[in-house]
């Protein structure tokens, strides 16, 4: 059996649904469905069981002793960066990932577990170094503190079961509609578009120009393809980053956004020129409580990743944007709002 923590969120559905491609259906979620907007995330999905979050934090030393776990997939986590009790937070993603960590040890279980690149705070840098990492909030932090338990515990004592952190960037693509403000920009700026014909960026700053801010956008397909790969290469441990490796502008990801639907409506693509002059692509102040917080650039160091074997090619934004675009017109069976007069 497969266990896939936070297996109705967004990434973890989609590891489901991808092992039930593969004609896996040995799979215990567990997750925390207080929040009924995941369920359609489940929607058609071949599990034998589910467990909640809490049950599962109580029982999980027994489960995994019973010798029949072949890894754990650990993808839940209170994920809202902006979230203000620090307690809850560290509780859900520290404090359970730690006892989920020994359990998988005790019984030699593979962990493979999602971390993030928020650790890397306004780093400059991100290989995965301890001099690059600066978490700038609390999520960050409970991020951080478990990647440094594992590289300080885990990491060195090469006989201990496989343990692989998932270091994850800005990750975009279908079964995320649940998360509302914390779902990925193509998501937001798509839905932007569809209802007004316009999408807003924040101004620049600090020499920045408007929209021009940086991220490793990365597709949920190519952060899937590397967790398979993970659980199939057992005799790989360490931590890795899960970019594109290929820092692109927020105008870049409003432009591939706005053309694949302008395409889908029949119309031109446009120039970052064109689309602001048309107003399509709009600016608006940063606000302030962000100023200090907030990530200009990330791009992702596929060093490590490359050193664990994994060898495939990521999507460029281009492509893994047209797809999901495709998809969420299709799922909402709407058009987008240029055909409703717009």
């Amino acid at each position: 059996m497969i266990i896939v923590t936070g297996g109705a969120g967004f990434i973890g559905s989609n590891i489901v649904s991808a092992l039930n491609a593969r004609g896996i259906e040995d799979i215990i979620i567990v997750d925390d469905l207080s929040d009924v907007s995941k369920l359609g995330n489940l929607s058609g999905l071949r599990t034998i069981d589910y467990i909640d979050r809490d049950q599962f934090h109580d029982e999980s030393a027994g489960l995994l002793s019973a010798g029949n776990i072949l890894a754990v997939f650990h993808q839940g986590a209170c994920a809202d960066t902006m979230a203000s009790d620090g307690r809850e937070v560290m509780r859900s993603n520290y404090d359970f990932s730690k006892d989920l960590l020994k359990a998988c040890l005790v019984n030699r279980v593979p962990l493979i577990y999602a971390s993030s690149a928020a650790v890397y705070g306004n780093s400059e840098k991100f290989e995965i170094e301890a001099a690059n990492e600066s978490p700038l909030n609390v999520y960050a932090y409970s991020k951080y503190l478990f990647d440094r338990l594992v590289v300080r515990t885990v990491l060195p004592r090469s006989s201990l079961s496989q343990v692989v952190g998932m270091r994850y960037f800005n990750v975009y693509g279908p079964r995320e509609t649940h998360k509302g403000r914390m779902a990925s920009m193509v998501y937001q700026l798509f839905n932007q578009y569809k209802n007004n014909g316009v999408v807003s960026l924040f101004q620049g700053n600090n020499g920045i120009g408007d929209g021009d801010q940086q991220r490793d956008f990365v597709s949920v397909d190519d952060v899937v393809s590397i967790n398979l790969y993970m659980f199939e290469h057992p005799e790989f441990s360490g931590i890795v980053n899960v970019g594109s490796g290929k820092a692109r502008t927020f105008n870049d990801l409003a432009l591939a956004v706005i053309n694949c639907c302008r395409l889908e409506d029949g119309e031109k693509c446009l120039t970052i020129d064109e689309a602001t002059r048309l107003g399509c692509i709009t600016y608006f102040p940063m606000p302030s409580a962000l100023e200090e917080r907030y990530q200009d650039f990330t791009e992702a160091s596929l060093g490590s990743l490359r050193e664990s074997g994994y060898s495939s090619d990521m999507k460029g934004l281009e492509d893994g944007v047209s797809s999901y675009v495709q998809t969420l017109l299709r799922d909402q069976h709407i058009p987008c709002k240029r055909q409703l007069g717009k």
